[in-house]
């Protein structure tokens, strides 16, 4: 419940944001880390202090995959309709995040 209250008020927070002289900070809301703090609790408390480390490591190079989401879209927005940006978008985050976790399975 507390997850489904969450995420409306964020829609809430962007639509809001949206509309106003400083849209563009929409683009930072979804980036607060609400999920990466209960991840890293979680981690935390049930795991090693290593493990939480490399939960956070990992965290890190996640921003990989959204980079890609984002210079993806600011490409093909000026070339396609906004919903097929987006979904082409989503497909090249799928891809690189899928490329980070093997490359991170290989390693660790």
């Amino acid at each position: 419940m507390l997850k489904a209250c969450l995420g409306a008020a964020v829609v809430l927070i962007l639509a809001a944001l949206a509309k106003t002289r400083n849209y563009y900070i929409a683009g930072l809301v979804p980036l607060f880390p609400t999920f990466a703090l209960i991840a890293h609790y979680i981690v935390g408390k049930g795991r090693s202090l290593d493990d939480l480390k490399a939960t956070i490591l990992f965290g890190m190079w996640s921003i990989i995959p959204y980079f890609v989401y984002l210079a993806a879209l600011y490409v093909l927005v000026d070339r396609l309709r906004l919903e097929l940006s987006l979904a082409l978008a989503a497909v090249a985050w799928l891809v690189a995040a899928s490329v980070l976790v093997s490359v991170w399975v290989r390693l660790h």
